[in-house]
Parts: structure tokens; sequence; C-alpha cells
């Protein structure tokens, strides 16, 4: 009778040649999504300057639909929303897009600006929103976005 020789499992050649590989491989691809966190904040940011303009966009329509041009406010799904030249105010865009102090923070400035911060950015005055009042009636509110130091 021949007896036949069968392998019983991997060498010890092959299983480092198998952790050799998997280093290298992790070596590249750890570094793709070690800091997701970055990108996350100032896609949240992105989305926070998106809301805020449908916002303005949907309670200006609103005030013009209502015809009264000396109207201070609007009412959007049973919510009132202070309206300043035609659009939401500093204290009430926020209200308007949906935006809670959960999510962002929230700082409404001294002048006619409010400011909504990602939370947990880098730095905060480099990962924001900026939403600056109409300064007229035929003008409209400014955006500015930052996420720079998200």
């Amino acid at each position: 009778m021949k007896k036949i020789n069968k392998q019983a499992g991997f060498t010890l050649i092959e299983l480092i040649m198998v952790i050799v590989i998997l280093g290298v491989l992790s070596a590249f691809a750890l570094p793709r999504f070690a800091d997701l966190g970055q990108n996350a904040r100032a896609a949240t940011v992105e989305g926070a300057v998106a809301s805020v303009k449908s916002a303005a966009n949907i309670a200006h329509a609103q005030w013009l639909a209502e015809g009264d041009a000396a109207s201070l406010e609007v009412t959007l799904e049973g919510v009132d929303i202070a309206m300043v030249n035609g659009y939401p105010s500093k204290d009430s865009i926020d209200e308007a897009a949906g935006i809670i102090a959960d999510d962002y923070d929230i700082t409404v400035g001294t002048t006619n600006d409010v400011t909504i911060d990602a939370k947990g950015a880098t730095t905060a005055a480099t990962c924001r929103v900026t939403y600056t009042e109409a300064a007229a009636v035929n003008s409209s509110p400014t955006f500015a976005v930052d996420t720079g130091g998200c």
C-alpha cells in the first residue's frame, strides 16, 4: 500500500506572508478612515446653511403671499417667525430652519447676525454658518459658511 502524505494546515511561511499583507493593507487604509469626524462636522455645517437658506426663502415667500409689507411676523407650520425687511430675523432664523441647540451652538450677535457652530469643532470660529439679516426691504439676507476648522 502506498501512503499518501496530506498537508493538514498552513506552513509558517504562509501565515507570515498573510500577516505581512494584512499589515501593508491596514497601513494604507487606516489613515483614510482615522478622522471622519472632521468630514461629518463639515457636512453638518453645509446642511445647516442649506436649511437656513431654504427657511429664509420660504418665510419670505409667505411674507410676500400675505401681501402685508408692514407685517413683522409670519406663521410657518404653526410657529410664529419674526421678520425683518421681509426675511426672518436673527432671533428666529434657527426656529424657522428647525435648527436646535442640541445639535448646534447658536449665538445671536449684538448687531444683525447669528452664528450657528457645529458642536465639537476643532476651531468653532472656522466651522460655522453666519446669517445676517436683510438690510433693507429690497435686499436679501447674507449667508457665510466656513468649514476650515471643523
